[in-house]
């Protein structure tokens, strides 16, 4: 399928200079863009398999930011516009915390002059630049190890999966989400209810509150919520089973995580580090750690790209499930 079709929510939010020169990129490379760059006065460029490239006004993606398509003042002043639907008032919120979500799962990242009021941001002013980012719903990436998460008696793990940065974490952790909530007819498995705490849009890639990425169809998303509330109040308001969140780290996340294991309910979550004895090395994690709050760890790389399971351990750090694996379909 062409992927500009894909991408056509994110095409129409870039300034029209910027998009005919994206649209123009051959679409077996277009296909695997994980980023678009723009930046006032800079070249325009993109990322794909970990790897920086300038973007000409042909669409020739190259090496040399001088033969680049240098992005305007206006360019950013247009996209702005063109993300916010020319309601920027409307998406402050959204602006404050550095992103906007748009239709399609795809988040948009904002960088700019910070104003400040009564020592909190109140919003972004002369935008500076933008990180267009493309979120990819792969399906099928956890089905090897997916019978690892599941206990004897149809319960679930309490999981944890350590990730480096860009290596794919929320792919997974969404793909978990979706097969727990569905239930997993060859297991056993009944749906269960997940709560899915979405504090930066990644997971679900809500727009207007509803989830653009399938997480399931007995999964209730609490979006743009800080993870410490959020876990709390999905227990109160939703009688959730599994509770799913992204990259924990903060004292308050561990307490809430506490306070969720008490009650009952399993938890699923993901943060940053590269093996156990970084994540060891993390103070606040490294209590949870030692208290084995987990009964399941997967570690993450990109050994064989984003996406690649290198081991998973249970709570004595013995290996369950041995890699290196990278599996799943992109979701056309």
């Amino acid at each position: 399928m062409n992927p500009r079709k894909n991408f056509e929510e994110l095409l129409y939010s870039l300034p029209p200079s910027v998009r005919e020169a994206i649209a123009r990129i051959p679409c077996e490379e277009l296909e695997e863009v994980e980023e678009i760059r723009l930046r006032v006065n800079k070249p325009l460029s993109v990322y794909l398999k970990s790897e920086e490239k300038f973007v000409s006004k042909e669409g020739n993606l190259i090496f040399t930011p001088s033969s680049a398509y240098i992005v305007t003042f206006e360019d950013c002043e247009k996209a702005l516009q063109l993300i916010s639907k020319s309601s920027v008032y409307a998406f402050e919120e959204e602006i404050r915390n550095g992103y906007i979500t748009l239709r399609g799962g795809y988040r948009v990242g904002i960088v700019g002059k910070c104003v400040l009021e009564n020592g909190y941001i109140k919003t972004l002013k002369n935008i500076s630049g933008y990180n267009y980012r493309i979120s990819k719903e792969i399906k099928g990436v956890s089905e090897k190890i997916i019978e690892h998460l599941i206990t004897p008696y149809k319960n679930i793990y309490n999981t944890l999966i350590i990730s480096p940065p860009q290596c794919g974490k929320t792919t997974l952790l969404r793909d978990i989400t979706r097969n727990l909530s569905n239930g997993i007819d060859f297991l056993g498995l009944k749906g269960k209810k997940v709560g899915v705490v979405d504090e930066r849009s990644e997971i679900a890639g809500c727009h207007n509150g509803i989830p653009q990425m399938d997480v399931g169809i007995r999964t209730d998303v609490l979006d743009g919520c800080p993870k410490a509330y959020g876990m709390i109040m999905l227990i109160r308001s939703m009688s959730p089973e599994v509770i799913v969140t992204d990259e924990i780290g903060k004292k308050e996340d561990i307490q809430a995580i506490h306070e969720v294991l008490n009650t009952g309910v399993k938890i699923i979550t993901t943060v940053h580090a590269n093996d156990i004895d970084d994540l060891m090395k993390k103070p606040v994690l490294k209590e949870i750690i030692s208290l084995k709050y987990f009964q399941r760890y997967i570690i993450l790389s990109r050994r064989l790209g984003a996406g690649t399971i290198e081991k998973m351990l249970d709570e004595n750090f013995d290996i369950v499930f041995k890699g290196p694996y990278r599996g799943g379909t992109l979701n056309k």
